[in-house]
């Protein structure tokens, strides 16, 4: 299997340290964040890694040479032009994904999920289903954001718990009701299939959410709960000096 980390985004959460570096190379314990994500894919055989870039591009692309991928394949999608956010950035790389699935983290995640137990999960959820494009992993933790999903486990909505917007897969989920609705924070990995380019009508720039909304109304989406293990959105300066204690 293949994996993208997306590491393109501008960090604007974790200012001041990104008006001069791109969130990726952010240090927790001696190690940047994109080091660490490599590493933690090399625990699970991962070794071929794209990595797109936008926000000081040069930066990441010379640590990854200086430190020859810290002992992956790193290639690079360069959108150094234009930041096409999450899923514009999954589109533009799509030459790279030859293999039926693939697996998608943001750079500024943490976690000691068991990848393998991810896999397995997708291999269960996609058993049969033609129509299949993603498995997010996600956790029961509170979060300004939630994905929702219907009891059979395919995702329906999102909701911003904040301001109470709410986006649904098909307008007449909207009418679902709340007990019958689970709420889950996504982590920002996921396994991706190849179904989602042969389905995706969306182009230029845009987030996988919205992507996974439009395509939740005639495609699968489930998700694999992973609440026992670590998880850190190291976003912003606090969750850097929590994370030097949890991952060392």
């Amino acid at each position: 299997m293949r994996a993208m980390i997306l590491a393109a985004g501008l960090g604007t959460r974790l200012k001041p340290f990104t008006n001069t570096h791109p969130k990726a190379l952010a240090l927790v314990n001696g190690k940047s964040l994109l080091q660490r994500n490599i590493e933690y894919l090399q625990q699970y055989g991962i070794r071929e890694v794209l990595v797109n870039v936008h926000h000081f591009a040069d930066q990441i692309i010379e640590a990854v040479e200086a430190n020859a991928g810290w002992g992956s394949t790193i290639f690079i999608s360069d959108e150094s032009s234009e930041v096409l956010e999450t899923g514009g950035g999954v589109l533009f790389a799509k030459s790279f994904f030859e293999e039926e699935n693939w697996l998608v983290m943001n750079a500024d995640i943490l976690t000691n999920m068991d990848l393998d137990k991810l896999v397995a999960a997708d291999k269960v959820l996609s058993q049969g289903v033609e129509n299949y494009i993603a498995t997010l992993a996600v956790t029961n933790r509170v979060s300004s954001r939630n994905l929702l999903f219907n009891t059979a486990g395919n995702l329906i909505g999102w909701r911003n718990n904040g301001t109470s917007e709410q986006k649904w897969a098909n307008l007449n989920y909207a009418d679902t009701a709340s007990e019958t609705i689970v709420a889950k924070a996504f982590s920002g990995i996921q396994i991706i299939h190849a179904s989602f380019y042969k389905a995706l009508t969306l182009t230029g720039k845009f987030s996988l959410i919205d992507a996974y909304l439009q395509l939740a109304t005639n495609h699968a989406i489930g998700f694999y709960d992973h609440s026992d293990g670590l998880l850190l959105d190291v976003g912003k300066p606090e969750n850097i000096e929590k994370a030097a204690t949890l991952f060392k």
